[in-house]
């Protein structure tokens, strides 16, 4: 019986250095793309739903005060008067008095998504065509705009989508959070793009235009799925529109969670992604390398030689995701952290099988499989 898991084992672990290679070439055409300058600048309506005053919010909201870039504005929603939030915009409207800005309250949404809700409240009230849709803890470099209207250009494309580098907070959690992020989800990102084409959307940052929305099915069909960006991809492409992954890089600042809150988020991220990616979700068993060399030589320890091929692959996938395309200082300072990363990581896929509940602010809900999610009554006292 052994003998048998040790050969499957090394099958698998085969297919997961196949697929460390596919990184590499990914990668490689990923960075041989062109950065085109956009002939035309036209307007553009940047949505930023917010909620509370998270750590750094003010840098994240000035750095789309700063783009360069002629015509744009910039809507915020939040529920209400009360919002923390408030005071930095309010704070930021000051500072740039050119920048055309409106402030949206919800209150309290009636949709499942209450972040779709804010950006239908927000589309309702932008003026432009294309809306650059931004969370919270987004940073961006002032010539994100630009570059977002040039990989617009083309008719055909509907959505641009935006990878990004992880910044994690002082907490041991967050930072390891933010290397599988950088080393791991983008790398999977990048095959999926090199092998079916891009046929789904990243959520930190999208820029669409209101056609692709609607016909998407408009936020109203959004509005019940807890991966909304995802879906509004897939739909996208569905309908015959092209989907892009940009060639602008934003900062997704992930906060600093401790270690139950950070290890919610994740497995919340897992089952979403479950639900989203049936097929998909079940092959990312060849993207964890390190943790099936590890179970191979437990097995065969005379086989370790073939296990440190597979962990010398994940190393050179790693570089070509973190070091290479996101120049990410934290896994070049840090690096060491990434077989601790790689093993929790292989935990939470496993655990992703497992449950459909979720708790999300503070609130439990119920994901079905299709997507879809809903809230679920709170407990009696």
């Amino acid at each position: 019986m052994a003998g048998l898991a040790a050969w499957v084992l090394a099958v698998v672990l085969a297919g997961a250095i196949v697929y460390c290679l596919l990184v590499l070439e990914a990668a490689r055409r990923y960075l041989s793309q062109t950065r085109p300058e956009p002939e035309t600048l036209p307007p553009l309506s940047i949505l930023r739903p917010l909620m509370g005053a998270d750590l750094g919010l003010a840098e994240n909201l000035r750095s789309f005060f700063v783009q360069d870039y002629p015509h744009f504005e910039i809507l915020f929603a939040m529920r209400f008067t009360t919002d923390p939030a408030l005071r930095i915009v309010h704070l930021l409207q000051q500072e740039f008095p050119d920048v055309p800005t409106r402030v949206i309250f919800t209150g309290d949404p009636p949709w499942t998504n209450a972040k779709v809700y804010s950006l239908h409240c927000m589309m309702q009230e932008a003026s432009a065509d294309i809306l650059v849709m931004a969370d919270s803890d987004v940073r961006a470099d002032p010539g994100l705009l630009r570059r977002l209207a040039a990989e617009l250009e083309d008719p055909g494309v509907g959505v641009v989508t935006c990878p990004y580098r992880a910044i994690g907070g002082p907490s041991l959690w967050s930072r390891l959070e933010a290397i599988g992020m950088n080393t791991e989800f983008l790398a999977g990102v990048l095959v999926a793009r090199m092998i079916e084409g891009m046929r789904f959307a990243l959520g930190p940052t999208i820029a669409a235009r209101r056609s692709a929305i609607q016909a998407a099915g408009g936020w109203e069909y959004l509005k019940d799925f807890l991966a909304e960006d995802f879906v509004l991809g897939r739909m996208a492409s569905q309908r015959g529109l092209g989907v892009v992954l940009s060639s602008a890089i934003i900062e997704h600042r992930i906060g600093s969670q401790a270690l139950a809150a950070n290890f919610r988020h994740r497995l919340r991220w897992h089952r979403s992604t479950r639900a989203s990616r049936p097929v998909g979700y079940v092959g990312q068993l060849f993207t964890h390398p390190l943790p099936l060399s590890l179970l191979l030589v437990l097995i065969r320890p005379e086989w370790w030689f073939f296990s440190l091929v597979a962990i010398a692959a994940r190393l050179l996938a790693a570089w070509a995701t973190a070091g290479w395309i996101l120049r990410d200082p934290l896994c070049r300072s840090q690096w060491w952290l990434l077989p601790l990363q790689d093993l929790l990581s292989f935990g939470f896929w496993i655990a992703g099988f497992f449950g459909r509940t979720i708790l999300w602010r503070g609130h439990r809900y119920w994901v079905d499989r299709d997507g879809r999610f809903h809230r679920l009554p709170e407990p009696s006292p």
